[in-house]
Order: C-alpha cells, then sequence, then structure tokens
C-alpha cells in the first residue's frame, strides 16, 4: 500500500536533530512540506509526489475518508470511518423502513380483499334475470375470486418481501459494527499517543538545543566559567533528546502505518456489506413488482369472463325469457258487438 503521506524516519539520517550546536549549525529555511490535523499525518497540497487512488475510478470507501469531518456546528469533528459507520446504521435504519412501509401496504390489500369479498355477497340487483342477469351474477362472482387474489398476494408479500428486509442482518450487525468501531478508535488513539510522544520529544529537543546555545555562547564571550566538559555534556543530551525525537517518529510512523492498513482493510469490508444490503433490497423489491404484476394477470382473468358475458348480453333473449316466464295471455283484446 502506497503511503505517500507518511513521514519517512530515514529522511532524519543521517545526522540526529540534536547532534550539532545551533551556533555551529548553518541556518537555512525548510519548507514544510507535510501537515499534521488531528494527530494524522497529510501532504500539503502541491508538495510532494502526487498520490494515486487506491481503487481508481470506483469511489471506493478507501479512497474518500481519511480527515475528519466537521459536523455542521462546526465546533466538533467527526473520524472519517464513524462517517462510513454512520452509513451503515443509517442503511439499516432505510430497510427497517422500507419492511415498515410493506407493511401498510400488505394492511391495505388485506382491507381491500375484506371489503371486495364482502360486497361479493351483496344481495343488490339479485333478482336481474336472463344473459344480463348471468353477467351481473359473474361480476359479482369475480369479485370474490380477486379478493383471493388480493389477499394471496398480500401473504405473498409477508413472507417473500417484507420478512426478508426484516430478518436481513440481524442484531448481531450492530454489535459488529461496534466491534469496527472500537477497533480502529483504538488504533487512533495510539496513534495520538504516539504523536503526543513526538511533540514531548520535539519540546525536550528544543530546550536541549537552547540550552547547548546558551552554553556555548557563553563559553565564546568568557560570560561564564563554563569548561569544555559542560559543552560536551550539553551536546550529548542534545544529541540523545534528538535520538529519542527520531525514536518517537518512528514509532509513530508505524502506529500510522497499522491504523492506514486497518483503515483500508475495514474500509473495503463496509463498503462490501453496503454492496450487499443495496443487492439484497434490490432483489427483493423486485421480487415486489413481480408479485404485482403476477396480482394484475390474475386479475384480468378474473374479468374475462365477466366481458365474455356481457358481449352476450342479448336485449331481445333476455325479452323472451322473460315474457314467457311472466306472460299474462297472448289472446288480444277485440270489439264488443252490440
Amino acid at each position: 500500500l502506497s503511503q505517500n503521506s507518511f513521514d519517512d524516519p530515514s529522511c532524519l539520517a543521517p545526522q540526529p536533530p540534536g547532534s550539532v550546536s545551533p551556533a555551529k549549525r548553518q541556518i537555512r529555511e525548510v519548507k514544510e512540506t507535510k501537515i499534521t490535523i488531528n494527530c494524522v499525518t497529510f501532504p500539503l497540497p502541491g508538495e510532494g509526489p502526487e498520490q494515486q487512488l487506491l481503487k481508481p475510478n470506483e469511489w471506493s470507501y478507501c479512497d474518500y475518508f481519511w480527515a475528519d469531518k466537521k459536523d455542521p456546528q462546526g465546533t466538533t469533528s467527526v473520524a472519517g470511518f464513524e462517517v462510513l459507520l454512520q452509513k451503515q446504521l443509517k442503511g439499516k435504519q432505510m430497510q427497517k423502513e422500507m419492511a415498515e412501509f410493506i407493511h401498510e401496504r400488505i394492511k391495505i390489500e388485506e382491507e381491500y380483499a375484506k371489503n371486495l369479498s364482502k360486497l361479493s355477497l351483496s344481495p343488490l340487483a339479485l333478482q336481474e334475470e336472463g344473459t344480463l342477469g348471468e353477467a351481473w351474477t359473474q361480476l359479482k362472482k369475480s369479485l370474490h375470486d380477486e379478493a383471493e387474489v388480493h389477499l394471496k398476494f398480500s401473504n405473498k408479500l409477508h413472507t417473500e418481501v417484507e420478512k426478508p428486509l426484516l430478518t436481513f442482518r440481524g442484531d448481531n450487525f450492530k454489535k459488529d459494527l461496534k466491534k469496527y468501531d472500537h477497533h480502529i478508535a483504538d488504533l487512533r488513539k495510539q496513534l495520538m499517543s504516539r504523536y503526543a510522544g513526538v511533540e514531548k520529544a520535539r519540546k525536550a529537543l528544543a530546550d536541549r538545543q537552547k540550552d547547548l546555545e546558551v552554553k556555548t555562547q557563553q563559553l565564546e564571550i568568557k560570560l561564564s566559567n563554563k569548561t569544555e566538559e559542560d559543552i560536551k555534556k550539553a551536546r550529548r543530551k542534545s544529541t540523545q533528546a534528538g535520538d529519542d525525537l527520531m525514536r518517537c517518529v518512528d514509532l509513530y510512523n508505524q502506529t500510522q502505518c497499522k491504523w492506514f492498513e486497518e483503515m483500508v482493510t475495514t474500509s473495503m469490508e463496509l463498503e462490501k456489506l453496503e454492496v450487499e444490503r443495496i443487492e439484497w433490497i434490490q432483489q427483493h423489491l423486485r421480487q415486489y413488482t413481480t408479485l404485482r404484476h403476477e396480482t394484475d394477470m390474475f386479475n384480468q382473468s378474473m374479468v374475462e369472463p365477466v366481458d365474455q358475458l356481457l358481449q352476450n348480453v342479448d336485449p331481445s333473449k333476455d325479452r323472451e325469457l322473460w315474457v314467457k316466464e311472466n306472460k299474462t295471455s297472448e289472446v288480444r283484446p277485440v270489439d264488443m258487438d252490440i
């Protein structure tokens, strides 16, 4: 894994920081090429070789969440990894809300089926006769059949859509996320501790160098009775402080390297989990549309017999049937004789 943004301890070689007296060191301006933010070291914009993305053109989690993010109020910051965890928790919540939505859809279907079944038993227009009466009876029966279709649809929605959405990644999922969180947080705390050690060692080196500089200047202008031995002792302490700083920087870099590697690995795992979540929901929402299409086809099949009977409705035949059944006499009146 490329770590262009990390300090390389070898850049401090061959001279330890405190090995040369500042009074004898050539003063030169050192251009800063890196910056440490919240104990993480980054390259300054435009400085050093350009970093390449670990997974170019994929918008992968492992490439875009290294820095901390300020909250909307701007008072505190949230670690980049925490942003990824929040995405996982939000996804879990969205999945739950989708299941609730499907549950409401099921309730509508159940109520609709109940009302259709009740209406199919209505006595309204029960006495209609003939071919029109047959069509009307079939229409009422189709409501009963349609109610059965919608009831089956609601049952399938529960077993094939709602339940999978509810049970996908149970209670253990949040526990697993907490393990990820604690693991990365512990590494970040170690990094903060190492950075504090670097800053402490840097201050100690500055103090030793200042002491060496003062003693050297006093000796040069004869303002002190300090011996050359005192100067050597101060130089040894300064050199030791420089060695301590190098050691602290090395430990910091090792810790940052470990954090970097774990960030890449864990963020990739979270990315995989998100892909699985989306594909799982996609699969079961497509099942919803499949069931919906099936319901429409079944409903259409319920209507076809009604259509056929309505096409066969014949007012003349109905009149014939009714007259035969209800006629009072075929004999017509005639004129009265005187």
